[in-house]
């Protein structure tokens, strides 16, 4: 009897160190829009799918953490971050000088550059041959992004002349621009493709610039964003996003949504 009383407490010291170990396992909250596809967005059953999704899964399986995401608009994800209502923003944010004096940032798992989308055959002579640029052509023009954005900040600091109009979903860009409310949005190439231009409301309409990648404006590329201070699980992502490069995933994610490599 004494030695089955040994082997039960054992056996039962051995289950609460498990549910211990489950309880104590590690759980990322993840921030990102949930409205922005290609990148992250809710199916028709509710369920989170895109690229930034695929991302986050990918990494979380090499690290071995659970995710929990949790859905936010743009302009508040970095403040949500520093208030600690998530541990990372996987949302297709693009890593600048200007964020990186409030928060720490992964390695690039994507690209980051701007395009403008506008009317076919406007007219508009908007950029000259080298790509630059014409200021004095876009007074009076009504220009659609998304608020707290790097294309935001573009025209805010080169093209002042332009007439902005801001939004608080990136779907709201397209709905304005088809209602002739705004001459032209600004967003990623590649959601304007396949969200739009590919798409039947978007066949009067074409891009209207070269693609922009100013990095001064749209940085190196889109990481993955945390708290300063968190060095030890910024390593952690680094070395899984490298993983995700060399075997292949990123660009096996990217080919579900889109016709090429976005990394």
């Amino acid at each position: 009897m004494k030695r089955i009383r040994t082997i039960l407490a054992a056996v039962l010291a051995v289950v609460a160190f498990g549910v211990v170990n489950v309880a104590t396992a590690e759980t990322l909250r993840v921030g990102m829009e949930c409205t922005y596809a290609p990148f992250n967005f809710k199916n028709a059953d509710g369920e989170l799918m895109g690229y930034d999704v695929d991302v986050a899964k990918g990494v979380a399986g090499l690290i071995g953490a659970d995710l929990e995401f949790v859905c936010q608009q743009w302009d508040g994800m970095i403040p949500a971050l520093l208030a600690n209502k998530f541990d990372l923003i996987i949302a297709s944010m693009s890593i600048t000088e200007k964020r990186m004096e409030k928060m720490d940032f992964s390695d690039t798992y994507r690209i980051s550059v701007g395009r403008l989308v506008g009317r076919k055959d406007a007219g508009w002579e908007l950029f000259d041959d080298a790509g630059n640029p014409i200021p004095e052509n876009f007074a009076g023009l009504k220009v659609g992004l998304e608020r707290a954005t790097t294309y935001s900040d573009w025209f805010e600091n080169e093209l002042p002349e332009a007439e902005v109009v801001l939004y608080d979903s990136n779907e709201a860009l397209y709905l304005d621009l088809v209602n002739g409310r705004t001459d032209m949005i600004m967003t990623n190439p590649m959601k304007a493709y396949l969200r739009f231009l590919s798409k039947e409301d978007g066949g009067g309409f074409e891009f209207v610039s070269p693609q922009i990648d100013e990095k001064k404006y749209f940085g190196i590329g889109v990481g993955i964003g945390l708290r300063k201070g968190n060095d030890e699980l910024k390593a952690r992502l680094n070395a899984a996003i490298k993983t995700l490069t060399d075997d292949g995933s990123l660009e096996k994610y990217a080919l579900q949504y889109f016709p090429f490599a976005i990394h």
